[in-house]
């Protein structure tokens, strides 16, 4: 089954960190580019970061520049998102995704993926 699941979402203080991990099940990672989105309550959801296939291009939106830190394991087939200095206004669900595309310049636009995880909850609060 082709699925991707996130994980690594949780509460904390502002100024801490998280690690989100993607597991990619049912696809050849190195094969594809990844994507990290994310949607806060009431706004749309947007792109945060994307690696593309062959892992040497990353893009990042520009508020989590220097911040957050995109990452893959292929042999264990996940994605990883590595986020610092985390302030409330990054609180959200993030997902990830894939269009299942053969890139050499990642994606950040939600209308191409065809394949999302169902999500994890990121809150930043004292």
């Amino acid at each position: 089954q082709v699925q991707l699941v996130e994980s690594g979402g949780g509460l904390v203080q502002p100024g801490g960190s998280l690690k989100l991990s993607c597991e990619v099940a049912g696809l050849t990672l190195r094969y594809y580019s990844i994507a990290w989105f994310r949607q806060a309550p009431g706004k749309e959801r947007e792109g945060v970061s994307c690696t593309s296939s062959s892992d040497d291009s990353t893009r990042y939106a520009d508020s989590v520049k220097r911040r957050f830190t995109i990452s893959r394991d292929n042999a264990k087939s996940t994605e990883y998102l590595q986020m610092n200095s985390l302030k409330p206004e990054d609180t959200a669900v993030y997902y990830c995704a894939t269009d299942r595309v053969v890139r050499t310049i990642c994606s950040l636009d939600t209308r191409g993926m065809n394949l999302w995880g169902k999500g994890t909850q990121v809150t930043v609060s004292s």
